[in-house]
This record gives C-alpha cells, sequence and structure tokens, in this order.
C-alpha cells in the first residue's frame, strides 16, 4: 500500500469501479422487498452547493448501507428544469452577455435555456460522482424529457376532465419584475412599516396604506356589528380626488378594530377585497397592469410606477386636504422569493386546481399512518399546511417549462385540453382554428409528479416493483412546496402514496450559525471542499455532531478533522495488510475483548442507520476505528503479530463495511488492497455485518 492515502490518486478510478461492477442497477426481485429513494432532482441551472452535498451523503449513506444488507436498492437520479428560476438565472446571464430576453422569439429564447440547461446538468452530474453518489445512471430522468411530459399532460387532462382543473379571473400574486404569476407558498411574507392614510370619503374615513388603488374602489365595508356606522350602510361614499359615489356595504369579513373600521373595497387589487366583492356583486377594477404601471386612472398618474404613483396621489390628495391624517403602521407584506421586491395582487386569468379533493385524501393517508414522518414534529407541521392549502394557481408567464397543453378556439373561445397534441376541432363548437395558451406549468406541478412519472418511464416493471418508494429525503423548507404535492398526485393518479416514510433534513450553516449566502461571503463550495480534503471528509464532516431534522454548521475545521481520520484508517489498513495473511487466530483476552467490542459497535450502528440517527453512527465507528482499534488493540498486537494478525483482518474487514456507507472511496480502496483476505471481491457489495 502506498505510504500515504491520496484522494484525488483514488476517487476517480474507485468510482469507475462501482459503474463497471453493476452495483447501481438493481435487477427486479419479486423475492425481495426493494428499497427505494427517489433522488430529489437538483436544479439544472447551477452547479451543486453545499445543501445538495447534505441530501447527497445522507442519501447515499441509506442506499449503500440497504445494498450491503442485500436488498434491491434503487436510488434514482435526475434534474429538475426549474421553470422561472431557471429562466430568472438565464435572463441574467443573458443580460451581461447579449441583451434582453424580449430581443428574442418564445422558439429562440427556449432553445438557448435549453442548451444552457443541458451543459449545466452535465456538470452537475459529474458532480455528483465525485460526490460518490452511487445512483442508478440507467434510470436517469429529467422534467422535460418526452416521456415525462406525456405523463404529466395526461395528469392535467384528468384533472380538468374531472373538473378539477378550472380557468378562473381571480387574484393572484404577481410579480411585475419576473412577469409571472405565483402561487401563495411562492410568495415571502416580511414586516415592515410603512405610512396609513386616513382618507377622506365624504360621510366616512378611510384608513390604507395604498392610496394609489383608490381609483379601483367600488364601495366601502364596515363590519355589520359596528355601531358607529349603522346608519350609513346602504348610503354612499364619495372617492377623493374623481369625486365618484360608491356604496357603503355591511361584511363580517372587515376588521372594525383596524384604522377607522370602514374598508375601501379594491376587488381587483386585493385578495379580501375580491372576495367581499363576490359576495356583494361588485365589479372589478384593475388600475394597474403587469408591468406595475398605472392604467385606467386619470392622466397625470398613467404610466407611473405604483410607487411614483402613491407618492403623486399623496401630494394631490394632501393638496385638497382629503387626508386627516397619517400615521406609521408594522404590517406584513408579500415580497417575490426571487428578488425580494413587492408582489402586486393583481387580477388575473389563470389556471387553477382546486386542492380541496386532494387535501382530503392526503389528510387521510397521513393519519391512517401510510406516509410516516421520521421526525414526528413534521407530521403536525404537514397537517397544519394541508388543512390551509388554497386553490393552487399552476401557470406561469414563462418561456422556460411545459407548455399548458389548453387550446382555445378563436370562434366561441372555449378551452380544448389534450394530452399534448394540438386538437383537431374545438369541443365546444367544432370549429378547426384554434390556439395553444401561451403559458407554462408552474415547476412544482410537474416536479410533484416525479415519483411515479420517473417510474413509469424507466425500464419495464420498474413501477409496479419499487412504486410506492421506501423514503422521501430532502430539505424541511420544501414541505409545502413539493413532498405535500408528491402526496398529493400520488394519490390522485395511481392511488397510493409515493412513498412509506418522510426524512426531512435541516439546512447547513457556517460555524457561527449563520445562514450561508454570496451575501454573507460564508460559501462553502462542496465540490472545492471534496477535491482538497477529499469526498469522504466532506461527507463525514456533513452527518457528524447533529440529527438529520436539524440544521448543521459545517466549517472547513471540520471537513479537514475527517481528512484526519481517512488518513488514520488509511495507517491502519497499512499495518495490518502490509503483513502477511494471518493464519488460524489463537484465544487471547484482548482479541476476545477487541470482537466483543466490535460486536457492540456493529449493534449500534446498524440500530442508528435504522432510524436514520446517521450522526450516531458516525459518531460510534470514529470512536471505534480510533480509539478502540488503533489506539487500544492495534497497539496490544504489535507484541504478538503473528497471532493476532487473523483477528485483526476480521476486525478491519468489519470495520471498512460499517464505515462504507459514510466514507465509501477510502473504505473501498483499502478494500481492493486486500480484496483476498476479505469475504467479497468488491466492498460496495459486501454483505453488511451481522448484529450479535
Amino acid at each position: 500500500m502506498d505510504k500515504t492515502y491520496n484522494h484525488q490518486a483514488y476517487e476517480s478510478k474507485t468510482y469507475l469501479l462501482w459503474e463497471g461492477s453493476g452495483a447501481f442497477t438493481p435487477k427486479i426481485d419479486k423475492t425481495k422487498k426493494p428499497f427505494t429513494i427517489i433522488m430529489p432532482p437538483p436544479n439544472a441551472n447551477d452547479p451543486l452547493h453545499i445543501g445538495h452535498a447534505r441530501f447527497v451523503a445522507i442519501e447515499d449513506i441509506l442506499i449503500r448501507y440497504h445494498r450491503m444488507k442485500g436488498e434491491a436498492t434503487l436510488w434514482l437520479p435526475g434534474a429538475d428544469h426549474a421553470g422561472i428560476e431557471t429562466q430568472f438565472v438565464y435572463e441574467k446571464k443573458l443580460q451581461k452577455e447579449r441583451g434582453s430576453r424580449f430581443d428574442f422569439d418564445r422558439e429562440t429564447l427556449y432553445k438557448m435555456i435549453w442548451d444552457y440547461v443541458q451543459e449545466n446538468k452535465s456538470i452537475m452530474e459529474d458532480q455528483l460522482k465525485i460526490l460518490g453518489a452511487s445512483c442508478d445512471w440507467s434510470r436517469n430522468h429529467f422534467t422535460l424529457e418526452e416521456a415525462v411530459v406525456k405523463i404529466v399532460y395526461k395528469t392535467f387532462k384528468k384533472l380538468f376532465d374531472e373538473g378539477l382543473i378550472y380557468r378562473g379571473e381571480r387574484i393572484v400574486n404577481y410579480c411585475p419584475r419576473c412577469g409571472t404569476a405565483f402561487s401563495q407558498l411562492e410568495v415571502d411574507s416580511v414586516e415592515r412599516e410603512d405610512p396609513l392614510y386616513y382618507l377622506n370619503y365624504g360621510s366616512l374615513s378611510v384608513a390604507t396604506t395604498r392610496p394609489e388603488t383608490i381609483f379601483a374602489d367600488v364601495a366601502v365595508a364596515v363590519n355589520p356589528d359596528d355601531k358607529r356606522y349603522k346608519g350609513l350602510v346602504g348610503t354612499f361614499a364619495t372617492l377623493p380626488l374623481v369625486v365618484r359615489r360608491i356604496p357603503i356595504i355591511a361584511d363580517p369579513l372587515v376588521d372594525k378594530d383596524f384604522g377607522t373600521g370602514a374598508l375601501k373595497i379594491t376587488p381587483g387589487h386585493d385578495a379580501l377585497d375580491f372576495e367581499i366583492g363576490q359576495k356583494h356583486g361588485l365589479s372589478a377594477v384593475s388600475v394597474i397592469d403587469s408591468a406595475g404601471r398605472m392604467t385606467s386612472t386619470p392622466q397625470k398618474y398613467i404610466g407611473m410606477k405604483a410607487l411614483e404613483a402613491r407618492a403623486a396621489v399623496f401630494a394631490d390628495l394632501n393638496e385638497k386636504r382629503l387626508i386627516k391624517k397619517v400615521e406609521n403602521i408594522k404590517h406584513v407584506v408579500g415580497v417575490c422569493y426571487r428578488d425580494k421586491g413587492l408582489i402586486e395582487p393583481m387580477l388575473s386569468k389563470q389556471w387553477f386546481i382546486k386542492v380541496s379533493p386532494l387535501t382530503k385524501s392526503s389528510l387521510k393517508a397521513i393519519r391512517d399512518g401510510q406516509i410516516k414522518f421520521a421526525a414526528a414534529k413534521y407530521e403536525k407541521i404537514a397537517i397544519h399546511w394541508l388543512k390551509n392549502f388554497r386553490d393552487w394557481n399552476i401557470s406561469r408567464q414563462v418561456v422556460w417549462g411545459i407548455r399548458i397543453p389548453a387550446y382555445r378556439c378563436d370562434k366561441c373561445l372555449a378551452w380544448t385540453v389534450t394530452e399534448g397534441g394540438l386538437p383537431e376541432k374545438c369541443s365546444n363548437c367544432g370549429h378547426d382554428k384554434l390556439t395553444q395558451d401561451p403559458d407554462t406549468f408552474d415547476t412544482w406541478f410537474s416536479s410533484g409528479q416525479w415519483p411515479y412519472a420517473t417510474l413509469q418511464s424507466s425500464k419495464k416493471g420498474d413501477f409496479e416493483y419499487f412504486y410506492p418508494t421506501s423514503i422521501m429525503e430532502t430539505a424541511y423548507d420544501i414541505l409545502p412546496f413539493w413532498v405535500l404535492r408528491m402526496i398529493m398526485f400520488g394519490l390522485y393518479s395511481t392511488g397510493k402514496v409515493p412513498f412509506y416514510e418522510i426524512l426531512l433534513h435541516g439546512l447547513v450553516r457556517d460555524k457561527e450559525g449563520q445562514k450561508i449566502s454570496k451575501s454573507k461571503g460564508n460559501v462553502i463550495d462542496p465540490i472545492e471542499m471534496a477535491k482538497k480534503y477529499g469526498a469522504d471528509a466532506l461527507r463525514m464532516g456533513i452527518v457528524w455532531g447533529a440529527l438529520v431534522e436539524n440544521d448543521i454548521s459545517l466549517s472547513e475545521d471540520n471537513v479537514r478533522g475527517q481528512r484526519n481520520f481517512a488518513n488514520k484508517i488509511w495507517n491502519i489498513a497499512r499495518f495490518v495488510l502490509d503483513a502477511p495473511e494471518g493464519k488460524r487466530a489463537k484465544k487471547n483476552p484482548d482479541d476476545d475483548l477487541i470482537l466483543k467490542q466490535l460486536r457492540g459497535s456493529i449493534n449500534k450502528v446498524t440500530k442508528a442507520l435504522d432510524k436514520f440517527r446517521l450522526n450516531e453512527a458516525a459518531e460510534e465507528i470514529y470512536d471505534f476505528v480510533w480509539h478502540k482499534l488503533a489506539d487500544n488493540y492495534l497497539e496490544k498486537a504489535k507484541v504478538r503479530r503473528p497471532e493476532a494478525q487473523k483477528t485483526l483482518e476480521f476486525v478491519l474487514q468489519e470495520s471498512l463495511k460499517m464505515l462504507h456507507p459514510f466514507m465509501p472511496y477510502v473504505s473501498e480502496a483499502i478494500w481492493q488492497e486486500g480484496k483476498d483476505r476479505f469475504d467479497s471481491h468488491i466492498l460496495i457489495s459486501a454483505a453488511w455485518p451481522k448484529k450479535a
């Protein structure tokens, strides 16, 4: 053996050894219960970040463990086209290099993004291999591949035919800068301080933070229990600046303790106002367009951005003495999750899913125990989300993604939905001229179908054997976005849950516990760390010291420390394997003790892995190898080397097996050095040590 372990000399050739062995590709064996994980598909628009490295470490540990237990083990890889996220990234690149997206037609822009994504996807897959991901590349999938898209179309048509998808004009969360609507889940809520303006509406005063929208007001509402306004219900208020009369109505949704207790009703620019307006048969007026500029207002404001108009309207109201007072209030506003700019509630025609039937079946599956959560606290959170989901806006005004297969008749304007192809004629009137909706699906609509879409698109028999999958492992912050939607779609489309257990991991933070971000300058590049210290050291550093479900603090010192552990293991192996092969061991109390300690460690590690307590398993292996084996037994064995050699070889063999899921490269490299003394020609396929 080489004197020192140089990870760069071993990792690439070791990965090729694994791929060539066929260990990544399970065979369907109906006598065995399979173990399946569908990899959360990384966005194919950027290299892997440290959060990806955490899921790779966790999932690969579980996959390698179950593979060694003899199970038909599938880890199915893939990549997500990531819709608006990818288009946003590409547009920034485009602005630096070639200009605006508006300089290109739809087909050209799509092709440009496609080429960009394919290049990044290839880089990302190479990076997964660097980290040691033992996934089945023969079953690799992409959310925009034809077979997956066909399944997405089929689900959309089924939902439409069964009345669970509708096209409606409702208030949506619109980002004028991104140029698309978002679902409620994609809007971040932030607290901020803004002026609250008390405006004169004639017979009463109204408080608002958005005076620029007064031109879209269609009524003033008061709470029916508010005695202050009993005599005014049924009369009219006067809209300031334009001197238009609007009715005063009563509605229990009005908070009588906010402002003056009188609420200006603007159905075109507020979700609550829209709800009240629908109830009372009020029309909806829009005065802010999709570019965030004023429209349908007095001429002087037209074309202004909303915030500019706010200042101008305030000045005009103030000049006419129509402002009674102004006070600052703290309130919660919606901001775009991408650029953190203000979301504009806007009336828009979009495609929606009626989620209630889907959430009911999902709630039942969780409550009946069909799906378990590794950490009980997340079950309560999941139930809360499912109870509070609103109808889901699934259309996005972007080019990149799966285009919605809905076609509007040029004659009767009815919609015809297909499973992807252009319809021959309108399903309503038979006219043969139809135009496809330009919108694309919300990326979560397609990724929400990922478990069954991938397995139905893979090899013959895969879906029947590997579905439902064993575990869904992913970050806790996408529980509502992705995990719950997979449950909803899985039950709806297949009648079965998509996975039996949910394991959610926490975030990776820096050594000070701060969130990692470019702006803070504390980014940890996992590939850089792996190249510098070895993928094994990074993997151990990631699982060390914290339960899977908790956030972890990671630093270069952590990774460096685990590199030292890899070197320690190599030196132990050199000591054992550089000696002649051992014969039959003579009984000795030292041998008995190390074998007893080995059995104890095997039991503890196995139990910890079965309970997803990866940190406990890693720490137990470390303690056994470094302290019990190296510091104690090895030192004593030096004086009775020939008699202890057989025991040394056996203990090394079983230690490498325990270590392999965590540090696969160094353990396999050592195994190949001594494979003639071990019980398998390759460690990745060796049998897991038996519990005592």
